[in-house]
């Protein structure tokens, strides 16, 4: 069975740009198919209502929906459309959504939550194009190897397992804290699993300074020196979890989980074992 995999993005948050990707990171699987469609950077009315209908058209078998803050007033609509289908969904969001996780579970929703992915420092006299690229690559660096995005792919794996199985379909329930997503990035050296909490908490406190430069501050000069800070925290946050993975590296234990064809996972820690 090849599983159809519907991805809704409304605006963006860190792992929107590659939630896809990392399902499929050789574009060899041949149990998925997967359709993405999105509203870029915006997350208006008139965008969720001209995009969600194109992806029913794909008539997925699961579908995923990213966005920030879940319970924004668009997210909010789309989840209630989704609540109503007979389409298993996992809502994908930021720190704000763990507020509303119980009305998620009520709606029959999945869900995964992750503090790291941090909100952009967005004031207009600080957030330039070039300014926005580097934030999510940083925050990428840090979801990246802290095991955030390894259990995000896990989770989903998981769920096209039981549809291919035809079994009773479990949807995620996660709120990925630091602990979570670094006890699944397979670290043997403890000192790196320590850079990565480090890292990971760094993120964190990035979301809740730029919330509050960004929706409780209205004087510039007090604004823009927040979110200036916050990006140069999350710089530092990304230059740690480096350091991380290159102590992973010297010691020759990088954890590697790569899809086969089929779907399963091979697993190595050493670069030139074979995969198990």
């Amino acid at each position: 069975m090849v599983v159809k995999i519907g991805i809704i993005k409304i605006g963006n948050i860190g792992t929107s740009p590659i939630i896809d990707l990392i399902l499929d990171e050789r574009a060899d699987r041949e149990d998925i198919d997967v359709r993405t469609i999105g509203s870029g950077a915006k997350m208006g009315k008139e965008q969720l209502d001209e995009i969600m209908p194109k992806i029913f058209e794909f008539n997925p078998d699961l579908i995923i929906f990213i966005s920030p803050n879940p319970n924004a007033k668009q997210p909010r609509k789309a989840r209630e459309e989704l609540s109503k289908l007979n389409i298993p969904a996992v809502i994908i969001g930021d720190q704000p959504g763990k507020k509303i996780a119980n009305k998620l579970k009520e709606e029959g929703l999945g869900y995964i939550l992750i503090h790291a992915d941090a909100m952009i420092g967005a004031r207009r006299e600080f957030l330039d194009p070039t300014e926005m690229a580097l934030f999510n690559a940083d925050v990428l660096k840090v979801l990246s190897i802290t095991g955030t995005l390894r259990l995000v792919t896990h989770t989903i794996d998981e769920l096209i397992k039981e549809i291919k199985e035809e079994e009773n379909i479990n949807l995620p329930e996660l709120i990925v804290t630091a602990e979570l997503a670094v006890f699944n990035a397979g670290f043997k050296n403890p000192y790196a699993m320590g850079k990565a909490i480090a890292a990971y908490n760094m993120a964190t406190m990035v979301s809740d300074m730029n919330i509050k430069a960004c929706f409780k501050i209205n004087e510039p000069d007090m604004y823009i020196p927040l979110v200036t800070a916050s990006h140069e925290l999350m710089s530092a946050a990304a230059k740690l979890a480096d350091e991380a993975r290159e102590l992973e590296k010297s010691n020759d234990t990088v954890l590697r989980t790569s899809h086969a064809k089929d779907g399963e996972v091979w697993v190595r820690q050493s670069l030139v074992d074979t995969y198990k």
